[in-house]
C-alpha cells in the first residue's frame, strides 16, 4: 500500500466532520485543568492511553492543535487495521477472548480506519524505520507549528490507572529536536475517564529536564511516577 505524503493536518474533510461528530457524541467534553501555562507554541504533549478515549478527546476538544503518534499497524490498509483490532487491542490489550476480538474488529475495522486517516496519525516504528517516525515527528512540531502527542505508557498488557512503565522514545525524538535547535516545552498529562478532568502538568524545557535526568530511562520513570501523581488529583 503507498503511504501518504506527510502533510500539515488542515481542514478536516467532509466525511471526517460527520465521524467527529458521532465521537462528541460517544465522548463527552472534558474539563482543561492545567496546572502551570497554556500550551502557546508547538510542544511535546506525553499522556496517558486510556484505550481510545484521550486521542479521541484530544482530538475533538482540545483548545490547540494535536498530531498523534501512533501504531503504524493502524495507519496502514485494512487488513492491517483488522488485525491489529483483532489481536492486539482486544484480544491482548483488552482482554477478550479471540472469537470475540474478531467479530467486534470486523464491524469496528471500517469506523477505525477512516478515523486514523482522518486523525494523519504519525506512524511509530521501532524497527529501522525509527528515524523515519522521528523526521515526521519533527515536521510535524516544527514546520506545520502542531503539538505533538504521544502516549509513552506500556499498554503490552492493557491499559491502567496506575501506568507501570513509560517508554523512552519520546526523549531520542526530544533529543533530535534539541540538536535541530528546537527546545521544546515538555507537558505531561493525564486523562481521568471517571470525572473526565484532563490535567496538564507545568511544562517544562526538554533541555532542563534532560539536566535533571541525563539517563533516559531515568528520566522515563521519573515522568511516570509524576503522570501517575496528576491521576491522583481526582481524589484530594
Amino acid at each position: 500500500m503507498k503511504k501518504e505524503t506527510l502533510s500539515a493536518k488542515g481542514q478536516d474533510s467532509l466525511s471526517f466532520r460527520f465521524l467527529k461528530l458521532l465521537i462528541r457524541i460517544a465522548i463527552h467534553q472534558p474539563n482543561f485543568i492545567f496546572l502551570g501555562d497554556k500550551i502557546t507554541q508547538p510542544s511535546l504533549i506525553l499522556s496517558n492511553h486510556v484505550g481510545s478515549r484521550a486521542p479521541l478527546t484530544l482530538e475533538v476538544y482540545a483548545p490547540f492543535k494535536t498530531r498523534i503518534l501512533g501504531a503504524y499497524q493502524m495507519t496502514g490498509s485494512l487488513k492491517e487495521v483488522y488485525n491489529y483490532l483483532a489481536h492486539i487491542y482486544w484480544h491482548q490489550k483488552g482482554k477478550m477472548s479471540l472469537p470475540l476480538a474478531k467479530f467486534c474488529a470486523f464491524f469496528a475495522c471500517p469506523f477505525v480506519y477512516a478515523t486514523y486517516k482522518g486523525l494523519k496519525v504519525i506512524p511509530s516504528y521501532s524497527d529501522y524505520n525509527f528515524l523515519k517516525s522521528i523526521k515526521a515527528c519533527y515536521r510535524v512540531i516544527n514546520d506545520f507549528q502542531e503539538n505533538l502527542v504521544i502516549f509513552p505508557e506500556d499498554s503490552s498488557n492493557g491499559y491502567f490507572d496506575r501506568i507501570t512503565h513509560f517508554y523512552s522514545g519520546f526523549a531520542v525524538l526530544a533529543d533530535y529536536c534539541l540538536k535541530q535547535g528546537l527546545d521544546l516545552d515538555i507537558y505531561l498529562a493525564y486523562f481521568c475517564k471517571a470525572s473526565r478532568n484532563y490535567y496538564f502538568d507545568k511544562p517544562i524545557k526538554y533541555s532542563e529536564l534532560k539536566k535533571l535526568y541525563p539517563n533516559k530511562d531515568e528520566m522515563a520513570e521519573a515522568l511516570r511516577r509524576r503522570c501517575n501523581q496528576l491521576g491522583e488529583l481526582d481524589k484530594k
